[in-house]
């Protein structure tokens, strides 16, 4: 076997590991995304009652009826804000920095479940995620405007233009950096 034969034998192997690892990791995330159905459900492990004593931390409800009910509006927040962080992260569209509005909607709203002095929390969330609107919402139009200059005046592939737009890093930490 000559050295061409064993560089090909090779490339063939760390193909197939990589496939392997992708094979895995999508997996998981499916696996993950299956089981939301049972996120919802863990509010019913609460007890009923104003106080939650627990080895890790004690809740006393004060605002909400009791501490299940309290960890049941948690729950409406926390599993879609999980969902779109994935969403977010495994997104390869032009417009995945618009899933930040949401997402950030939901972080707002899942802290203000425990904050008991806001009577109407929900009324003016709007106004705290203009910032977030601001700086969204004209960095997906110039990437938009920016793929339709390429489409309309240079002759590209599709493929050469999502290379262009995007960058695959290698580590965990980039693929983050990559996304702000």
């Amino acid at each position: 076997m000559d050295n061409k034969q064993q560089k090909l034998i090779n490339e063939k192997l760390e193909y197939r590991q990589e496939n392997k690892k992708l094979f895995f990791k999508g997996s998981l995330v499916a696996i993950i995304i299956a089981l939301t159905p049972l996120y919802f459900q863990i509010y019913k492990s609460v007890p009923k009652s104003k106080v939650w004593d627990t080895f890790l931390f004690t809740y006393e409800s004060i605002y909400y009826r009791d501490a299940n009910v309290a960890f049941w509006i948690l729950t409406g927040k926390v599993v879609p804000l999980f969902l779109l962080t994935i969403w977010f992260f495994t997104c390869r569209h032009w417009w995945y920095h618009a899933l930040l509005v949401p997402i950030c909607l939901y972080i707002y709203q899942g802290m203000g479940v425990f904050n008991d002095d806001i009577l109407y929390f929900d009324e003016v969330n709007f106004l705290h995620l203009v910032p977030v609107m601001i700086v969204i919402i004209p960095s997906i139009y110039l990437v938009r405007a920016r793929i339709f200059n390429h489409l309309n005046t240079v002759d590209k592939t599709t493929q050469d233009l999502e290379d262009e737009l995007t960058f695959k890093p290698k580590t965990f930490w980039g693929k983050v950096k990559q996304y702000f």
